[in-house]
């Protein structure tokens, strides 16, 4: 047989190929139909099981989809119809423009939730077409719920804000709940136009992160008023001038149901100190001030806190400790002695090291047998270039001289300064130490025997002792922490003991159990007896 008969057999079977498949299909659909999850199951509660199926676990942040979330799509002809006419699958397009270009011919005009995670994209992937339209047409029918985008690429950003953008004065956009926008290149995404052409009157949720910057911050007054979370990690481009004193209260007091706060320090003015206008913030729950810490504290000396507040986050550069106990401590005193929370056990949480400091001050659990930090409602932190040791001691006095320390009963410590024998004789209730990074050194948690507190126990109310990954002077030589055992129970008093992480060999455990009520300690193949 020649070649030409050849090609004509084979273009003749491929026909028949191509014949049998379209019956075969027909089969599939035919037993498909039969199935009792097809038969028995209206379409609208099969689209409510995708829907599910599809969201149980998505918080709408930039987790993105989970890997076959639309398999059912493939079952059969008739899943991927009740899916294709189920407009609630389609209202989340995915985190990235591949997901984007898939999903949003699907969506029809239901609520969208428009995400783009930056990192997980394809950067040959571009925002333009159809696409463009879509997101355009969207804004036309004021169907976004949520537009939250995250990118390095200044181009698609702008690209993206750009056809988020009412061409003219109108109600768009006025359905928009929550907005967070991060922009981690150069040059900076100008978002001017958006705040000024939309109006923004569902906006309960706005964060901005990263090189984003806005001509005029009175539009942010005038387009928010129902704000209930408020964040400006901004770093916009020099010489942009950073915002006043008047536009930042201008937006708090245009948001009297503000919960959230959080600003950064281009957001936080430098003419703060200079108001003599204080703002009232009635709800709120959360404040995290960040930046050169003369501006946080000229901020906080104008802002009125009331006993809503759960959380205060304070992380501020360069403070002196005139700084700290001039201005931050009578006002965090005051605060502390005015809220009633703080009248009950308190516990803290320090540390020190490197240029770090801070102290976190929260209510303990009252359930608990040792009391453990429910939550930090407050947590103040501050960042030194590298100052002598002195120096850091001085802060950390400082920082804990705000604090209701008589209420203190849990006190956990990771300090690389070992702070004056004052601070905790100031703490004389303290039940539940923990301090990690211990020099077990001569002295050990005693106070110097020829200061003013000679012969005094620093701990009278210790019930239990945690030591974290100590650090030993010599190898094996544990006589430092049992000189101390013995001194702190010298009177009777017992405590337990327990040793966690790092340690070395040669514990001297039994000597050890006679000195305190119960010791826990990290079985050690090297020493019999040890658990």
């Amino acid at each position: 047989m020649g070649p030409e008969a050849n090609i004509d057999a084979i273009r003749a079977l491929e026909k028949q190929i191509e014949e049998g498949k379209g019956d075969i299909i027909s089969l599939k659909r035919a037993r498909n139909s039969l199935l009792n999850v097809s038969t028995r199951v209206p379409p609208e509660i099969l689209g409510y099981i995708f829907d599910w199926c599809l969201f149980q676990n998505s918080f709408w942040g930039f987790e993105g989809l989970r890997k076959g979330s639309y398999n059912f799509l493939l079952v059969c002809h008739h899943w991927f119809k009740v899916a294709s006419r189920t407009t609630e699958l389609w209202g989340f397009w995915g985190n990235t423009l591949q997901d984007w270009k898939k999903r949003h011919h699907y969506s029809g005009a239901t609520p969208l939730d428009l995400v783009l995670d930056g990192g997980q994209s394809d950067p040959d992937i571009p925002f333009d077409g159809s696409l463009r339209d879509a997101v355009k047409c969207r804004v036309m029918q004021d169907t976004i719920r949520q537009v939250h985008l995250v990118s390095n690429d200044h181009n698609t950003l702008t690209s993206i804000i750009s056809s988020l953008t009412p061409d003219g004065e109108g109600s768009q956009n006025e359905n928009i709940e929550s907005i967070i926008w991060e922009n981690g290149g150069d040059p900076a995404v100008d978002i001017s136009d958006f705040f000024t052409r939309s109006r923004l009157s569902r906006l309960r949720s706005l964060e901005l992160y990263g090189s984003i910057w806005i001509s005029s911050w009175n539009c942010l007054a005038s387009r928010t008023t129902h704000l209930t979370a408020l964040s400006l990690d901004i770093d916009p481009p020099q010489p942009l001038p950073t915002m006043t004193v008047a536009q930042l209260f201008s937006i708090l007091t245009s948001n009297p149901n503000l919960q959230k706060l959080h600003l950064s320090s281009a957001a936080i003015p430098k003419d703060a100190h200079m108001s003599t206008f204080r703002v009232q913030l009635r709800n709120l729950t959360t404040l995290a001030l960040t930046g050169d810490f003369r501006h946080i504290l000229g901020l906080l000396r104008q802002l009125v806190l009331q006993e809503t507040l759960e959380e205060m986050w304070l992380s501020g550069s360069d403070p002196t400790v005139e700084d700290i106990s001039q201005t931050l401590a009578p006002y965090m005193w005051d605060y502390f002695q005015r809220d009633a929370r703080f009248q009950s056990r308190l516990g803290v949480y320090s540390s020190s090291f490197n240029s770090h400091i801070s102290v976190a001050v929260g209510v303990v659990c009252a359930q608990t047998t040792a009391p453990v930090l429910e939550r930090p409602y407050v947590s103040l932190k501050t960042l030194v270039d590298v100052p002598p040791p002195d120096v850091l001691g001085q802060l950390f006095t400082s920082l804990t001289t705000v604090i209701p320390r008589e209420r203190v009963v849990s006190f956990h410590a990771w300090l690389g300064v070992w702070p004056p024998e004052e601070v905790f004789f100031m703490m004389p209730n303290i039940e539940t130490l923990h301090l990690s990074q211990l020099l077990l050194s001569e002295g050990l948690l005693q106070p110097n025997p020829h200061g003013p507190y000679a012969n005094r126990k620093l701990f009278p109310s210790l019930r239990a002792l945690c030591l974290e990954d100590v650090i030993f002077l010599s190898k094996d030589d544990w006589s430092h922490l049992m000189t101390y055992l013995a001194h702190q129970t010298s009177d009777g008093q017992t405590i337990s003991l327990e040793v966690v992480g790092n340690f070395p060999h040669g514990c001297p455990v039994d000597e050890i159990r006679g000195l305190v009520k119960e010791f826990t300690y990290p079985r050690n193949p090297g020493v019999e007896g040890d658990k």
